[in-house]
């Protein structure tokens, strides 16, 4: 059980920080908004296979139903399509990097809007740490050149701080209705799912050349990276805690940056990385893992005093 535990942390590491390369090989055959609708359905459908061979029911709570429509504008339709959007300018790895954001803006949305989330002097040191590190990333020395790539970069983090703000909405107004994870998961991609075919006409109508490796990508973002990863965290969870299962954010932008530069020959700064170490410092900070342990003081020789 626990080496079948390990093998789906791995899995999930993989796949969420294959995504952004998934994403980048969509873009050659498909416009931001289809992949992103092609991500929603194909998870959707993937999450409905485990709802039929689990035998879950689907919730008959309309207010939960509302309020997963609000999960998955903020955790799906939203920074899917900027996500999308932003790697038409900047590197898959780039963008897994600031993904890596994602807890540090959770837990500064977390404090604002839940009063047993208040901020304690490690999680301030924490922000200040993923501030500094998002600064890196950018590389503000270069100065402020409104272009494309900055666009991009800055809608990274507008997708990040949707899924923040996902997160404190579920907390506040999912988590307490119990509603099984899964469920909770086919929820928000078939919702996202209606939500982006009814706009498709609007936004989905370039042509698609659907290669290959196009069609290949797709499917894996879809089924693996927006269906199947749903239920192996949930899993990790049980099995390992909330605290432990989180770790995977740690893993993903280094994966993300690997296969960037491994299979599409990606350019990699020295201040990308540099800037992704402290925002993982940051997020250890915030939790408290960044404690710096005092020496125990030796014990005096024999008819020797201490002195204070």
């Amino acid at each position: 059980m626990g080496f079948g535990v390990t093998v789906r942390f791995g899995l999930l590491a993989a796949v969420w920080g294959a995504s952004f390369l998934f994403i980048k090989v969509g873009l050659d055959g498909l416009s931001p908004a289809q992949v992103a609708l092609a991500r929603v359905s194909l998870g959707a459908l993937a999450l409905a296979a485990v709802l039929l061979v689990r035998r879950r029911a689907l919730p008959r709570d309309l207010a939960l139903w509302g309020h997963l429509v609000v999960v998955s504008v903020l955790l799906c339709v939203v920074p899917f399509l900027l996500f999308s959007w932003a790697e038409q300018y900047i590197s898959s790895g780039l963008a897994s990097i600031f993904n890596a954001t994602t807890p540090l803006i959770t837990m500064l949305l977390a404090a604002a809007a839940l009063p047993e989330e208040r901020f304690t002097p490690p999680r301030v040191l924490g922000l200040l740490l993923g501030f500094l590190g998002v600064l890196t990333i950018v590389g503000v020395w270069h100065g402020v050149d409104v272009s494309h790539q900055l666009t991009a970069q800055l809608a990274c983090l507008g997708a990040t701080t949707c899924y923040g703000a996902c997160f404190v909405y579920m907390r506040r107004f999912v988590s307490p209705r119990g509603a099984d994870p899964v469920v909770v998961a086919f929820g928000q991609t078939a919702s996202a799912t209606v939500i982006l075919g009814l706009l498709a006409p609007a936004i989905a109508v370039t042509p698609i050349h659907p290669t290959l490796p196009v069609v290949l990508s797709t499917v894996a973002l879809g089924v693996f990276g927006t269906g199947l990863a749903y239920v192996w965290n949930v899993r990790i969870i049980a099995a390992w805690g909330a605290a432990n299962a989180s770790a995977v954010t740690y893993l993903t932008p280094v994966v993300g940056v690997l296969l960037g530069v491994a299979v599409l020959d990606e350019p990699v700064s020295w201040n990308q990385p540099a800037g992704a170490i402290l925002v993982v410092l940051g997020i250890l900070a915030a939790h408290g893992r960044l404690r710096v342990r005092r020496k125990a003081a030796l014990p005096a020789p024999e008819g020797e005093l201490v002195r204070d």
